[in-house]
């Protein structure tokens, strides 16, 4: 299995956790892993073909917004929360705190 890029710390980027937080699907993950921690790469409750979610998971990777760990086939992805915190003081908080939730029934 090839190795997954996934920043340091330092390296986390405004722009690119912003852009990665701008798609409602991504901002939903997001939301998803803040309220019941480690997520595995299909949620039952989204109705996204898995080749579109894989996309997303790799946006919101690369960003630094999620830790990606892989168990056989399976991929789980916690939300970087402390690193964010860390280097951008109150944006994730606020934007979990103002965004609606659209994919939940």
């Amino acid at each position: 299995m090839r190795s997954l890029t996934q920043p340091e710390r330092a390296d986390l980027d405004l722009v690119a956790v912003l852009h990665a937080l701008s798609d409602p699907v991504r901002l939903e993950l997001v939301r998803l892993m803040a309220s019941d921690g480690e997520v595995s790469c299909s949620p039952e409750h989204l109705d996204i073909p898995r080749s579109t979610l894989s996309n997303h998971w790799r946006i919101l990777r690369e960003a630094g917004l999620t830790w990606t760990r892989s168990e056989g086939k399976a991929r789980y992805m916690t939300l970087r929360r402390d690193d964010l915190e860390t280097r951008f003081p109150g944006v994730l908080a606020a934007i979990l705190a103002c965004a609606a939730s659209p994919l939940r029934g």
